[in-house]
């Protein structure tokens, strides 16, 4: 009888233990899951999505202005093809008390108000070494815009042309004979080339040659190479011709 009595109070105590335990695990697990979803689940979203815009970052929103197709489209009037200055005007006209916005390669410049007779002005715009692409367009009041103006294409070059003589050599003499030089050398192609302010043939190369008439005596010479942005260089010679 006392071994039965001692199997059957080992038998509560560990019931005890066991319920304690559950107990025990149960408020472990209730507290896990309340800090892995407060701390824990947070962090990890928060880490996925700082990865995630970092190796792919969000397109940014690009907003494109509306067009009208029945919005006249501004005339800008440049009479050039090349400049040797970085800062230009450009005039224009459109339709009367307009408002103007002005395009280089696509980025917007300026704006500018067309008066009570449709002209307008773009001060001091900037131009970029090379190839400038130059448009403009129209904006009512809605902040619609017209088709883009015709593309004018603008070099903005502050280089001098190259220029060599071949001959003659500088203070040349030559003694009876024809009372002529011959002038020849090499430009860039497309400049133009002056001998005493007259304008000489170059060909398609940037060659040239000419003759020149001589006085007696000394006979200077300015040769002068002209690119089409009206950058200069200039090369000085002295022939004399003696009878």
């Amino acid at each position: 009888m006392a071994q039965s009595y001692k199997s059957r109070r080992a038998a509560r105590k560990l019931a005890r233990n066991s319920q304690r335990n559950f107990i025990i695990t149960l408020v472990l697990i209730v507290l896990l899951l309340y800090v892995t979803l407060t701390w824990i689940l947070p962090f990890l979203i928060n880490s996925v999505s700082f990865v995630k815009n970092i190796v792919t970052p969000s397109a940014k929103v690009v907003t494109t202005p509306q067009t009208n197709a029945t919005l006249a489209p501004p005339v800008l009037n440049i009479p050039y093809e090349a400049t040797n200055s970085g800062r230009i005007d450009i005039p224009g006209y459109a339709t009367p008390k307009a408002k103007i916005k002005l395009y280089i390669d696509d980025e917007d410049k300026q704006k500018v108000d067309a008066d009570e007779n449709g002209n307008f002005i773009f001060q001091n715009i900037n131009l970029s070494l090379g190839t400038n692409n130059i448009y403009a367009k129209t904006i009512d009041e809605n902040n619609t815009e017209s088709l883009p103006s015709k593309l004018i294409k603008v070099i903005f070059d502050n280089q001098k042309p190259t220029l060599t003589l071949n001959s003659p050599e500088d203070n040349k003499i030559i003694q009876g004979g024809d009372k002529k030089v011959n002038f020849s050398g090499k430009t860039d192609p497309g400049n133009a080339v002056f001998i005493n302010n007259s304008q000489v043939i170059v060909d398609k190369d940037g060659n040239f040659n000419s003759e020149q008439l001589l006085n007696e005596g000394d006979n200077n010479f300015n040769i002068k190479a002209l690119s089409k942005a009206s950058n200069t260089t200039e090369i000085a010679r002295k022939v004399t011709y003696n009878p």
